[in-house]
């Protein structure tokens, strides 16, 4: 049989990494039982390795990885370069090998097909650190049987193939991955084969996820060190497991007490990592509606327990005296929490979690169509801005299911209808007004702890800078949003009338009646009072009397507060690569990876989707109940 089998393997030049240099005896090979040198005549030419329709870059893989291994006296400068020369130069040559002899002074191979003789054997180099092939039979009398994937690809290996790949392409599918192989290599991998390798090679790439968290004391430390008026907490159990880690940069919390509204959106996004996990995040919103960043943490899972820790270091980050409305969810423990912690606050319930909620409740009652009007009669009460409009919306959800109304006014309207709310919302009523911040977390939610959080810090830096240069080339007095909000009030003023009284008292007639008491920034049509920008009847007054419009705009909305906002920036966070000096006294702070471990599978990516889009539900057309078909009614 000849020396070479190269036939049954394929390999892409393009994805080959190159070989180190080592000394190589090409013209001649010594063999374990022979003293003779083969004959390299008799040796399989190289044009003809890759027979039976293989393309022109498997035959120029072949080639390059079937000298990998030459013969005696090759040497390598360690155990694993051999072993990974012996691995390339098996997958070449198409057949598989099992280990007689493996520790770390000598390898002995051998070939997996019982009763061929090739064979391999090397030890270390007297007197060095080399490792030097000894011995060596080079010829098969084995058939070359097919060699399953295991056999020929190690996670390891192939995680050590697409390394590069997957730096360019974070998002590489193991899919791909399996028909890259496939295609550039001829070696068949599984989905959880190549599902693994990825994760080996992410690993390689980014450290490990376990390091991550014996990292984490110090990285806080750089974060406060590199960012001073920074948080950065962490908390562990009573094994030294990790429990939930709090970061809030100084840029952050001077931005919300210097230019930001007091409004918070509280909400959580789960993270796939290793070791699963929730991010709880607080985020608010800058004078040109663009989303704010205050705090957020990592925490194992998403309790009552870590919300209520979350929002005391909140309140300790900052430290601010004025009444904040926050927007959240009522589950969980967050109203309880809310209350608890923050006593003066307004917790305004989140209007998508509610409206989930009402539309599961319903489920299985009525017809997609019946849910559909009640759902949107339910959020035109909540934008209602009086209670005449509310009231009308509620009777119609009444008009389709009296139990759907009684659920409503049990609902506690106070806490989402703007005809009763009494903190300060701007019209934003859903707690996942951060979705751009979310987005962040899922690019990076796969990184290991450290290396994610970095992430999120380096886009909310570039945001920061970003913001900063676009502030600094406005011209105007309120910032773009508002200035064009303002403007389409002003032409609907013109076309309205104003009826003088005594004092700061204005009739305004249009297309209704609305009274405007300028002293006291209030109009009865509700809408300079939810917006902070004055309204169309208002903007009328201050034309009659001779008042500027910006007089009577909310701070928050100026170019000179959005300048504010953004007036301090995040600093780079040095690598925490190498473990604290001894005697540092985060070196005493142990910290190891949580329990909690990723399912086997792949991660289930569910969607957040809009509460408009309500799945159909089958309904009967014999029976007209809801659930099944006229095929499986039981009426049939």
């Amino acid at each position: 049989m000849p020396g070479s089998r190269s036939s049954r393997t394929t390999v892409s030049e393009a994805a080959v990494p190159v070989v180190a240099p080592m000394n190589v005896i090409v013209d001649a090979v010594q063999c374990m039982d022979q003293v003779e040198v083969v004959d390299v005549a008799n040796e399989v030419p190289a044009r003809s390795i890759c027979s039976g329709g293989n393309d022109d870059n498997h035959r120029k893989a072949a080639q390059q990885w079937e000298n990998t291994i030459t013969g005696v006296d090759q040497r390598f400068n360690s155990f694993s370069e051999f072993r990974e020369a012996l691995h390339k130069y098996s997958i070449a040559h198409g057949f598989a090998y099992k280990y007689k002899k493996n520790d770390s002074h000598r390898v002995t191979v051998k070939c997996k097909s019982q009763g061929c003789p090739w064979r391999v054997y090397a030890s270390k180099l007297s007197t060095t650190q080399l490792i030097c092939i000894k011995k060596m039979h080079c010829n098969h009398t084995c058939e070359g049987s097919v060699v399953k994937a295991g056999y020929r690809a190690t996670r390891g290996w192939v995680g050590s193939i697409i390394k590069e790949k997957l730096k360019d392409s974070p998002n590489y599918k193991p899919k791909d991955i399996a028909d890259d192989i496939k295609r550039e290599y001829g070696i068949q991998l599984n989905y959880s084969q190549a599902w693994r390798a990825k994760e080996i090679a992410r690993e390689q790439l980014q450290g490990s996820y376990k390091e991550a968290y014996t990292q984490l004391p110090l990285f806080c430390e750089k974060i406060k060190e590199t960012n001073p008026g920074s948080f950065a907490t962490f908390t562990t159990k009573e094994d030294s497991s990790f429990h939930r880690l709090f970061v809030a940069f100084h840029a952050s919390i001077s931005g919300f007490q210097l230019g930001c509204r007091p409004l918070i959106f509280l909400d959580r996004t789960p993270l796939n990592s290793k070791y699963q996990g929730e991010l709880l995040a607080a985020i608010s919103v800058d004078g040109n509606d663009g989303i704010f960043p205050v705090a957020f943490a990592v925490v194992d899972t998403e309790t009552e327990d870590n919300w209520h820790w979350f929002l005391q270091e909140l309140k300790l980050a900052t430290s601010t005296s004025e009444q904040i409305t926050f927007v959240a969810d009522f589950q969980n423990g967050l109203k309880k929490s809310l209350s608890d912690v923050f006593e003066k606050c307004y917790h305004s319930y989140c209007l998508r979690h509610l409206a989930e909620k009402l539309n599961k409740d319903l489920k299985g009652q009525f017809s997609h169509e019946a849910r559909r009007f009640m759902v949107n009669d339910f959020y035109a009460a909540a934008y209602a801005p009086k209670l005449e409009t509310f009231e009308r919306s509620i009777e119609n959800i009444k008009g389709i299911s009296p139990e759907a109304y009684d659920w409503v006014i049990q609902s506690e309207p106070e806490h989402w209808a703007n005809a009763f709310f009494n903190g300060a919302r701007y019209n934003l009523l859903s707690s996942n007004f951060g979705q751009q911040f979310y987005s962040w977390v899922s690019e990076a939610h796969e990184l290991p702890i450290t290396q994610m959080i970095d992430a999120l810090r380096g886009k909310m830096m570039e945001t920061i800078y970003t913001r900063q240069v676009e502030s600094n080339q406005w011209m105007t007095k309120l910032t773009p949003s508002k200035e064009e909000l303002l403007q389409k009030e002003r032409l609907v003023a013109h076309s309205l009338q104003v009826l003088f009284s005594q004092g700061s008292t204005f009739e305004v007639r249009g297309e209704s009646v609305d009274i405007v008491d300028i002293d006291n920034w209030d109009c009865s049509c509700k809408g300079w009072q939810l917006t902070g920008v004055p309204c169309c009847h208002a903007i009328a007054v201050f034309e009659c009397v001779g008042r500027s419009p910006y007089d009577y705009c909310s701070r928050y909305f100026t170019v000179e507060n959005y300048r504010l906002t953004y007036a301090e920036s995040i600093h780079p966070v040095p690598n925490v690569d190498k473990p604290p000096v001894q005697g540092e006294s985060t070196a005493l702070v142990m910290v190891i990876p949580p329990p909690t471990k990723r399912p086997p599978g792949r991660p289930k990516m569910k969607q957040v989707e809009s509460i408009d889009i309500i799945k159909r539900q089958l309904q009967c057309s014999k029976c007209k109940g809801l659930g099944h078909n006229r095929k499986t009614c039981k009426l049939s």
